[in-house]
């Protein structure tokens, strides 16, 4: 099958959805599938307002309508709402395309923080792109609920995976000499990620921060005591993330939270609000505690054994992810 696989999220950008991408054509390949790949670094673009590492394509109508004709895919899919996305579907509109798509982030959360733009707005603007898909993948059933509650439809699961063989909790040593228990937080650092919420937390030991983001040099300032190691990638980040003791992810906007996998997979047990992600990758597996209390959360998830968060990991595979996702897609002749 021959996939036109769209987005506005792709590298140099760090996040979830690039790694879920990333991973999920890696599969495909595997299988046979051919993925025609629109993404921005084959554009013109300029820098998102607040996001400036995050690339947005400059009038990409024309070009994306040659880009699918040459293409002849087989199936159609739009992961993101932007100018891309937004370019994409109205190529498929046009031609009565059956196409599917993604809700990877909670934009609507974002812009409210950041702009104080009302939610209900927003997630109107996000029902009506996703409207005429004939799938909107969720990576979670509470995703899929809260959505559904909203009034989106034609709502389909589409899981995550964890690459086993890269985060393994061997690779223990990279924080050597902090005073333990050492508690690690992974991710863009923005105001959505919550990362003061972790920050602020009265706790033993040390607090190390990984990534980078337009909050990094005002939490640096503000929390002097905490590390910050700005950005890690592959066999750099698996070694910080299997050095740890607990993995505190204080974020409650995530439609999944990758990293939770990621820090599960390297033997790390996590701390998280009750909240969309947590509650659907940890849930009561014991791999972890959630509660509305993060401090005390953080302090009881050390006594959760290590092997226990790893044998939890490993029930999530890029394997099943990338099926589901095939499962998934609308064919063109359908």
């Amino acid at each position: 099958m021959r996939i036109a696989l769209v987005s506005d999220a792709w590298a140099p950008q760090i996040n979830g959805v690039v790694r879920t991408l990333t991973m999920l054509m890696r599969e495909l390949g595997k299988r046979g599938h051919e993925v025609v790949r629109i993404t921005p670094d084959l554009f013109r673009t300029l820098p998102c307002p607040t996001y400036p590492e995050i690339r947005l394509a400059i009038h990409p109508g024309r070009r994306v309508a040659d880009m699918m004709a040459a293409a002849r895919p087989d199936a159609i899919h739009i992961t993101t709402e932007g100018p891309l996305g937004i370019a994409a579907r109205r190529y498929c509109l046009r031609r009565g395309y059956g196409f599917t798509t993604a809700f990877h982030t909670r934009f609507p959360e974002y812009v409210a923080a950041r702009f104080c733009v009302p939610l209900s707005l927003s997630y109107a603007l996000m029902r009506r792109f996703h409207a005429p898909s004939r799938g909107v993948m969720v990576a979670t059933d509470t995703v899929r609920n809260e959505l559904a509650a909203r009034g989106f439809g034609n709502l389909r699961r589409w899981s995550r995976g964890v690459d086993a063989e890269v985060y393994d909790p061997a690779l223990r040593g990279a924080l050597d000499g902090l005073a333990r228990p050492i508690f690690l937080s992974v991710g863009r650092v923005a105001v959505e990620k919550n990362f003061e919420a972790f920050l602020k937390l009265d706790l033993p030991g040390s607090k190390v921060v990984v990534g980078d983001g337009p909050l990094l040099e005002t939490l640096r300032r503000r929390h002097p005591e905490a590390h910050f190691l700005g950005k890690r990638e592959g066999r750099e980040l698996a070694r910080v993330y299997a050095s740890a003791d607990v993995f505190v992810f204080p974020s409650r906007t995530d439609t999944f939270g990758l990293v939770l996998l990621e820090a599960l997979a390297s033997g790390l047990p996590v701390a998280a609000y009750p909240v969309p992600g947590p509650l659907d990758v940890i849930g009561g597996s014991g791999a972890g505690v959630l509660g509305e209390d993060l401090g005390r959360a953080a302090l009881a998830a050390l006594d959760i054994p290590r092997e226990h968060c790893r044998t939890h990991a490993l029930r999530y595979t890029w394997t099943a992810s990338a099926d589901q996702f095939v499962d998934n897609l609308w064919p063109l002749e359908a």
